[in-house]
């Protein structure tokens, strides 16, 4: 997301000390996956604040913003999966808990029960979140929304 090696473990160290730190209050959470999930998206947040182009942000959710300026610096590398009908734009405007479970189910590929562990909700939260991004991308691309709404089987 970060688009340097160096900044994410600097970044992802940040965010194990703060665990290790606070980790009677994190045990504490009702899902500590959520808290740590939360966590890295502002630590990321804060480091493309502090490193990033302002003209890079966009007006969003924390973590929508971060993915935004992170795709806009490694665009080169997502031209050559990005069709002629703008996939890449439509991913990138979608709302943040639609935005997540995209990124967690088809870039980083968790099976749904994993993702809504990370999320801290439930798998049809997930499936619910998964349905309406597809339909937004449909529309956003012209597609029928039959294309999108296709009740494919998930990984168990």
């Amino acid at each position: 997301m970060l688009g340097d090696k160096d900044a994410a473990q600097v970044v992802v160290r940040a965010c194990f000390s703060h665990l290790a730190l606070n980790w009677a209050h994190v045990v504490q959470e009702e899902s500590p996956e959520a808290y740590a999930w939360a966590l890295l998206k502002v630590r990321v947040d804060t480091h493309l604040r502090f490193t990033a182009a302002p003209s890079r942000m966009v007006e969003t959710a924390a973590f929508q913003r971060t993915a935004c300026a992170a795709l806009e610096s490694v665009r080169c590398q997502f031209e050559v999966m990005e069709t002629s009908l703008g996939l890449y734009t439509a991913i990138a405007s979608l709302p943040e808990r639609q935005y997540d479970v995209i990124v967690l189910l088809y870039v980083l590929g968790y099976p749904s029960d994993r993702v809504a562990h990370i999320m801290g909700v439930t798998r049809d939260t997930v499936r619910s979140h998964r349905c309406l991004a597809r339909r937004r991308i449909a529309r956003m691309l012209g597609l029928p929304l039959t294309a999108a709404t296709g009740d494919e089987k998930e990984e168990e």
